[in-house]
């Protein structure tokens, strides 16, 4: 269950999960919450009347009581990019606080120290982990935290990123930002059009780093800097621990894997473009 199955970014993730489950003679039945409560319950009880043989799921903020509930009634649960609280269930995600870190870490070293970090809402764990990766990188370098201004989006698409866009270019100019670090691409890409229907140009004017490195961002009309997270990755992951808990023995036990993100570096943060990335190598945390 995806969060949002018209990001780029949960597609990918979905294409994991599918190799991985054809392979084992499996299929997999996707449901999009929309990023809302009442939707994501709907679907759970759904899968648990139809005897799914595990679940796979983004939760939306405030669940993970109820998926807890879900597994003690036998319904194995892993969670995709998303942290278990407890470590009562398996989880994939990508260090989002390194994410931001190096994503702003990159911006101090173009030289811009007017940054602004647009994301939201902040209740989703991955905007304030990429939020927070942001402030401890102008911390290093010796400047405070209230430097970053902040504009908090109602969504994390591209809607949401114009709107942001339009409230930049509203700024005057003395004041505006020289960079924007966005939560993901997709907010990344509303405001590079803003930009460009304001007149101001990328990257002379004003630097963009998105997140994820959905295929969208090689292929904008200016290429778009962006956080890369290993999407079918992380789905072939998920995957692989749901069919180890569903179909193996009672000496399964949780794990929570986490994958390090990489920038990408193109032209809309005016650095010269980084060579092919390679991809990224999972790191086990503690049980």
């Amino acid at each position: 269950m995806v969060l949002d199955v018209a990001n780029p970014f949960f597609t990918d993730v979905a294409r994991g999960v599918e190799d991985e489950a054809s392979e084992s003679g499996l299929a997999v039945i996707l449901c999009n919450s929309d990023d809302q409560q009442a939707k994501e319950t709907h679907y759970l009880e759904l899968l648990e009347e139809h005897r799914v043989q595990g679940i796979l799921i983004t939760p939306v903020p405030g669940s993970h009581e109820r998926l807890a509930r879900l597994q003690r009634r036998g319904t194995p649960v892993v969670l995709v990019d998303s942290r278990s609280p407890t470590h009562g269930q398996c989880s994939v995600a990508v260090d989002d606080v390194l994410g931001g870190d190096i994503a702003v870490t990159h911006l101090l070293a173009e030289q811009h120290e007017r940054i602004v970090f647009v994301g939201g809402p902040m209740t989703f764990r991955q905007v304030a982990d990429r939020h927070e990766g942001a402030v401890r990188a102008l911390e290093r370098a010796g400047l405070r935290a209230g430097q970053l201004q902040v504009i908090e989006t109602a969504a994390l698409n591209v809607s949401a990123g114009k709107l942001a866009g339009a409230a930049i270019a509203d700024m005057p100019a003395g004041r505006r930002p020289t960079a924007v670090f966005c939560a993901n691409d997709l907010l990344a890409l509303g405001v590079l059009q803003e930009m460009t229907a304001s007149r101001i140009r990328v990257p002379d004017s004003i630097s963009i780093v998105g997140y994820d490195d959905i295929d969208f961002a090689a292929a904008a009309a200016v290429p778009l800097s962006s956080v890369r997270q290993p999407r079918q990755q992380l789905g072939r992951t998920a995957a692989q621990l749901l069919l180890d808990e569903a179909l193996g023995d009672k000496s399964h036990q949780h794990r929570q894997v986490v994958f390090e993100p990489e920038l990408v570096v193109r032209q809309s943060s005016q650095a010269v473009p980084a060579e092919a990335a390679t991809e990224a190598v999972p790191t086990e945390a503690a049980r």
